[in-house]
């Protein structure tokens, strides 16, 4: 378990963090989300021993981090926001070098290799200098080294900065196998990436924790209303507004279902897809997915709407900016 209590940090007279206290279950995957400046990279920074409080306390398992941060260092794996890596080294060269940092002997790291190669997805690349790797196999290579020594805890600070559509999802799975084995901690300012990897959310804000929970207990307390975003195959030429009507008609003995906000239509090469929210109190997808297929409707998407996402986030925060890193 991590315990955080009364954690502060100053910047000469400058408040970056705190004071924050919080608690971290083992095997927990925790997202610290907010806007730039709020904080996350700070609270990181000295969980991972990286960075030391003004004040307070931190122990991760039964280690005072503050007093023995050489014992914490080797229970942690982190990637922070620019990877610590060597251009001129190969990867698997540097992924021994960051073994050997971490008191591993050469018989382990060889072993251990494969594993991180494969978790990593480097296995086409093992032989290549860093320099010559796109960001997003950079960003790879610095997970790897976080790894490396098999951490009961992994910091990752930003961890899809930078990467296209396609290595955010690419990373995105990653994360989720390496939840099988670690504890993780991510931070992040993008609702929507966070949400999708993190069994619970810290949100920061001018350095201090604003609210914690998963996405329904955040948006059941700072919301009146859900609103759960569906789509659904439709005829070619088919009424928008007669589908809606349709839609409402199937949904509307679930309790808590109030309105169905006007249908949005998207033309794809072998069909229509409708897209809707249904206004709702409540968390009832699966009642939703179960009465719209009853109804014969092709349900191709059901989630919560990113409308909704965006507002949890922006009543949490107020929408601004904070200078503070």
């Amino acid at each position: 378990m991590i315990r955080v209590q009364n954690l502060s940090k100053y910047y000469s007279s400058a408040r970056a963090l705190g004071p924050v206290s919080f608690e971290i279950e083992d095997g927990e995957t925790v997202g610290f989300l907010g806007l730039n400046g709020a904080g996350k990279t700070t609270a990181l920074r000295i969980l991972a021993c990286d960075l030391k409080p003004t004040s307070g306390t931190v122990s991760v398992g039964d280690v005072d981090a503050l007093a023995n941060p050489h014992e914490v260092r080797k229970r942690i794996g982190f990637l922070p926001e620019s990877p610590p890596l060597y251009q001129e080294m190969r990867v698997t060269d540097y992924l021994h070098f960051a073994g050997r940092l971490r008191n591993m002997t050469k018989a382990e790291i060889v072993k251990r290799l494969p594993t991180v190669l494969e978790t990593t997805n480097l296995t086409d690349v093992p032989d290549q200098f860093i320099g010559t790797l796109s960001h997003g196999y950079r960003q790879r290579v610095g997970v790897a080294q976080a790894i490396i020594h098999q951490p009961e805890l992994l910091i990752l600070d930003e961890p899809t900065r930078g990467l296209d559509p396609v290595q955010i999802v690419e990373m995105r799975e990653m994360i989720k196998q390496l939840k099988e084995k670690h504890t993780v901690l991510i931070s992040s300012h993008i609702l929507t990436e966070i949400s999708q990897t993190c069994d619970r959310l810290l949100v920061l804000g001018r350095g201090e924790i604003l609210a914690s929970g998963d996405e329904h207990s955040l948006s059941s307390e700072l919301l009146d209303t859900n609103r759960v975003a569906v789509s659904v195959r439709g005829e070619e030429d088919e009424d928008e507004a007669e589908l809606r009507d349709k839609i409402l008609e199937a949904v509307k003995d679930i309790e808590g279902v109030s309105a169905v906000e006007p249908a949005r239509v998207s033309e794809f090469d072998v069909s229509t897809v409708y897209s809707a929210d249904i206004v709702v109190e409540g968390d009832v997808r699966d009642q939703i997915c179960k009465a719209l297929v009853e109804a014969d409707f092709k349900v191709v998407k059901l989630d919560r709407s990113q409308g909704e996402l965006e507002s949890i986030f922006l009543n949490l925060v107020g929408g601004k900016k904070d200078a503070r890193n």
